[in-house]
C-alpha cells in the first residue's frame, strides 16, 4: 500500500499521485481513499473523523 497525494476541493478531491491511503493530519492514522470523507480545503489536510477535526480546531 502506498500513500496518495491529494488536492482537496469543496466536496471533492483530485488524486495527484496514485496511492491507497492518506495520513490524518491530526492523529497520523491511515485513511483509505474509499473511506476519505473529511478534509480542509484551505489547509489541504485530511482528517480521519470529526473527532480529529474538533481536536485540530479546538487546540488552534
Amino acid at each position: 500500500m502506498n500513500e496518495a497525494k491529494i488536492k482537496y476541493f469543496q466536496g471533492s478531491y483530485e488524486i495527484q499521485s496514485e496511492g491507497d491511503f492518506v495520513i490524518c493530519a491530526v492523529s497520523g492514522k491511515k485513511i483509505l481513499l474509499k473511506d476519505l470523507k473529511y478534509w480542509n480545503v484551505e489547509l489541504q489536510e485530511p482528517y480521519f473523523s470529526p473527532i480529529e477535526i474538533a481536536k485540530k480546531f479546538n487546540n488552534d
